[in-house]
């Protein structure tokens, strides 16, 4: 899951509790900014359109980059405790919480949620979709790609909100996928048995184009 990114000249880092701002213009001296208190339980963050989204185990937060160097609070929607990635495209943020009663997520939801974010003051659930045991997930050209553990990769058409699960437009099952990034065209798929590469031109037939595996040891 994303612990941090890059926007523009600043890398922004979460831990558990807090944002760490650097600026990077210069990048062999990076210069260490205030850091932006969150709150408890920060997994994730994601940056769209000079904003940054923050996924915590209990809600969302969005941030503006007005002031890149000062990133400000600007709304948020709270759920139940669940482990909570988030991705961005258009009006929407999508979230996928997971049930883990072996975490410090804790939780017993497994489901997709659509976030209006048209209002970033006031984001709003516009749908939930029940899951089977949803991880990191991607988005690109409506294409939105879920990871399931140990039920596999599902690709929807998000064209509508209101209907994404009626739109499935893959399930790879034979693997175990943890948190996926759609890369211009190449899909990286992240899992307990190694590093998969897809080409998703069409993601109604991804291709397989390479494996890493990993050994447990």
């Amino acid at each position: 899951m994303a612990r941090f990114t890059i926007t523009g000249n600043y890398l922004y880092t979460v831990g558990t509790s807090q944002m760490g701002v650097f600026n990077i213009a210069n990048p062999i001296n990076p210069q260490l900014k205030e850091p932006v208190y969150l709150g408890a339980g920060i997994e994730t963050i994601f940056p769209y359109q000079n904003k940054l989204f923050i996924g915590s185990n209990a809600g969302m937060f969005i941030y503006g980059l007005s002031n890149p160097a000062v990133p400000a609070y600007l709304g948020g929607y709270s759920h139940l405790r669940a482990c909570d990635p988030v991705v961005v495209e258009g009006n929407y943020a999508y979230v996928t919480l997971r049930a883990n009663a072996n975490s410090v997520c804790g939780g017993t939801a497994n489901q997709l949620d659509v976030v209006d974010i048209s209002n970033a003051a006031m984001p709003q659930v516009r749908k939930t979709y029940p899951m089977q045991n949803p991880h990191g997930l991607g988005i690109d050209k409506n294409a939105l790609f879920i990871c399931e553990g140990n039920y596999g990769l599902k690709v929807f058409n998000a064209t509508n909100p209101d209907a994404i699960t009626d739109n499935q437009l893959n399930h790879l099952k034979d693997l175990h996928a943890f948190d996926v990034i759609p890369l211009g065209k190449n899909l990286l798929v992240i899992g307990e048995d190694g590093f998969r590469q897809y080409d998703y031109t069409n993601p109604e037939s991804l291709k397989f184009l390479s494996k890493i595996p990993v050994v447990s040891q």
